[in-house]
């Protein structure tokens, strides 16, 4: 008898490159009812057992956590009911309607094997899919007939191997992902929603369009504005050091570098010029030579890949993710989410070698495998994936960004398995009266692995070898140079992510999304070399939490919580115990923010500019019949300064609000405005009534509508 197996992965890309290698090319495909997936079929065994395989995928998660429509009404809802109110799964993007398609999919099949990404979220989708299919599969979904892949890369070995071993979902893990997404939630919204809504309806340039709040995102500014604080309150200090210029051998003239380095007070340095001020000559008293070795790489995990691609390539996080999944998806490299530095003892070095011949590395590759491939610094093994390494070589698809990225893991690579670099390094000591200075030279003995990492390649210099020990050589010139202390720049991103990793702040998923989250909320821009520089908004906020509740802002607390979350993940503590004590504890510091937050007042009034001197007279409001104020940073509002009343408008790049001449609203005697669509595109634009469309007039009319959508039975600007 001929079961029906069907096998899901996370993006139809790779549902067709595991559907290829598992069939060895001999299948049929076909488009999915949803357009946006399609079926690969082809027959094999399944558990000694003739099989038909249907292989499908999702794309990403399938539903997302959110709160039921009548919790959605910013107007309505107190916050602090958003810690306790109910919660509902929804199909993450609608328009797929991939819960129907799975279901449909399913029918008729016996086993599921679930393909997902090797990670929390994955495992979390795991159980999105079983949901999905439990009532059209022939025996439901149990467990009994559910199987998980677990791999690392896709290329043939790998891919066929985990179809040989396969596991069962890990449901804890699963479980973690649920109360982190709760916590967000619920946490977030709550915050954000109140004071965006505070301080959005008492100021009226703050130009964001939301004040978010994010366990995560939060003390991922603090870093950026702790780092700001330190620059502005650095106080520049004198010191003095002590230069002298000799005569060389070869007739040049150089520097020599003084033993004391720096003096804090002048007199004090002086008195140091003042021994050697009689000296014509200095005296080379010694002669030293000293092999030194240049490290190679730990193997390569996202941190790292996202420090390197900001610092050294220019690519913002959440891009250089984006281009690693294209990667990754494309069968260039493993996969690139993973915390792990260090190989597994079973990983392959020759079959990834093997990949890079033919190509750009080919002959890099051929000299590691004739002269032996050097044992890998010892790394940190996480027990999540294999550490990021190439899968295969280049073709000549690849451009920009995606090959840049690609070298660069390439190189990583090969550099973990080739010798340190080895460099000899002389040291020229000199005296004159009481006062040591130095010089010294390197010259590089073996480049080891810096021959592909060039960029960390030892300079060497001059050798000096004309230089005889005990040998005397007239000084040129000996002064004090006065220089000052200097501050620290601001944080680069790459600074930023190294900080996020050692408190534990987000994942190495997530990590992009939070710095992209900051600079979206117009919190901080991105300036030359990738800095992070505080917005006036930023610095306010952090300042505004530090005052009424510190720990919202201290990196330690997310810290803890992604503590309990492992708890949850490893089976140690349950999910309710853990979401209840950490929404409790998070509701309280609500309460107390609320309770407050006028002792932020003092901070965004010296920043800011409230709403009663903001903006310029627009139209006139149906209440008072005195002109309302156009608020123009973003969100755009009208402001009432009479009736003290905030309304906002719609937004965006793609048009404009205007004055829809002398008419008014028949309902409210507001006003009537028109969006006016960018290009003059007639059916992208409309008129409406300020008020209406905060205020929705009928049961049938939703917020944001304009008049096109009223269904006022006589007004002539209605859809009647």
């Amino acid at each position: 008898m001929t079961v029906t197996v069907l096998m899901v992965a996370e993006k139809p890309i790779l549902a067709e490159s595991i559907a290829k290698i598992l069939s060895n090319g001999k299948l049929q495909s076909r488009k999915g009812f949803n357009g946006a997936c399609s079926v690969h079929e082809y027959s094999d065994n399944f558990l000694g057992k003739p099989a038909r395989f249907k292989v499908t995928s999702t794309c990403g998660h399938v539903f997302g956590l959110d709160f039921p429509p009548k919790y959605n009404n910013w107007d309505r809802v107190d916050p602090v009911d958003l810690f306790s109110c109910a919660t509902e799964k929804k199909e993450a993007n609608p328009k797929l309607k991939m819960e129907k398609y799975l279901s449909t999919e399913a029918k008729g099949c016996d086993y599921l094997v679930l393909w997902l990404d090797c990670d929390k979220e994955g495992e979390n989708i795991c159980f999105e899919v079983i949901d999905c299919v439990q009532n059209s599969m022939n025996r439901g979904a149990s467990m009994d007939v559910v199987f998980r892949a677990h791999f690392s890369a896709i290329a043939d070995k790998e891919i066929k191997a985990a179809m040989k071993n396969l596991i069962k979902p890990n449901l804890n893990e699963s479980l973690s992902v649920d109360a982190r997404q709760e916590l967000d939630l619920r946490v977030g919204c709550a915050f954000t929603r109140y004071q965006t809504r505070y301080f959005q309806d008492k100021y009226g340039d703050l130009d964001s369009t939301c004040i978010s709040f994010g366990p995560c995102q939060t003390p991922t500014l603090s870093f950026c504005v702790k780092r700001h604080d330190q620059i502005v309150e650095f106080t520049p200090e004198p010191y003095w050091i002590l230069q002298t210029t000799i005569d060389t051998p070869s007739g040049k003239t150089i520097k020599l570098d003084w033993s004391r380095e720096r003096i804090f007070d002048r007199d004090v340095a002086n008195v140091f010029l003042s021994r050697i001020t009689g000296c014509s000559a200095v005296k080379l008293t010694s002669i030293t030579s000293k092999e030194s070795r240049k490290e190679k790489p730990t193997a390569l995990n996202t941190v790292e890949l996202l420090r390197v691609c900001s610092s050294s390539l220019g690519i913002g996080p959440a891009q250089a993710m984006q281009v690693a999944e294209h990667l990754y998806t494309h069968g260039y490299i493993s996969y690139p989410r993973t915390e792990t530095t260090a190989y597994p003892s079973s990983f392959d070095f020759n079959f990834v070698l093997k990949q890079l011949k033919n190509g750009q590395f080919d002959t890099v590759s051929q000299q590691i495998m004739n002269d032996g491939i050097q044992k890998p610094k010892s790394g940190e093994d996480k027990g999540d994936h294999p550490p990021i390494t190439p899968m295969k070589e280049n073709s000549g698809h690849l451009s920009g960004d995606q090959l840049r990225v690609y070298d660069y893991v390439t190189r990583h690579f090969l550099a973990t398995i080739m010798k340190p670099c080895k460099y000899m390094v002389s040291t020229f000591k000199f005296t004159a009266s009481t006062e040591v200075f130095t010089l010294q030279s390197r010259k590089v003995i073996d480049p080891g692995f810096t021959a592909v990492m060039t960029w960390q390649q030892v300079n060497e210099d001059e050798s000096f070898s004309d230089f005889k020990e005990g040998a005397e050589y007239n000084i040129q010139k000996s002064q004090l140079d006065e220089r000052k202390t200097s501050p620290p720049d601001y944080l680069t991103e790459s600074e930023l992510i190294t900080l996020m990793e050692r408190y534990g702040i987000g994942t190495d998923a997530s990590i992009p999304v939070h710095i992209q989250n900051i600079s979206a909320r117009n919190y901080v821009t991105v300036e030359s070399g990738r800095r992070l520089i505080p917005t006036k908004l930023g610095i306010a906020l952090i300042h505004g939490y530090r005052k009424i509740d510190p720990e919202l802002i201290l990196p330690t607390m997310r810290s803890e919580i992604e503590t309990l979350l492992n708890l949850i993940a490893s089976g140690k503590q349950k999910h309710s115990t853990v979401t209840s004590h950490a929404l409790e504890m998070f509701r309280q510091k609500f309460k107390f923010f609320v309770l407050n937050v006028a002792k932020i007042d003092a901070l965004f009034e010296d920043s800011f500019t409230s709403l009663a001197d903001s903006g310029k007279p627009f139209c006139r409001c149906g209440k008072c019949k005195r002109f309302m104020k156009l608020v123009q940073a973003r969100p755009q509002r009208l402001y009432c300064p009479t009736c003290q009343e905030t309304l906002t408008l719609p937004t965006g790049k793609d048009g404009s609000v205007r004055l829809h001449g002398e008419h008014k609203c028949p309902l409210d005697n507001f006003d009537l405005l028109y969006w006016a669509a960018s290009g003059g595109k007639l059916s992208d634009s409309w008129s409406f009534c300020p008020f209406c469309y905060n205020n929705p007039p009928f049961e049938d009319m939703k917020k944001g509508s304009g008049c096109n959508n009223c269904t006022h039975p006589t007004c002539k600007h209605g859809m009647m």
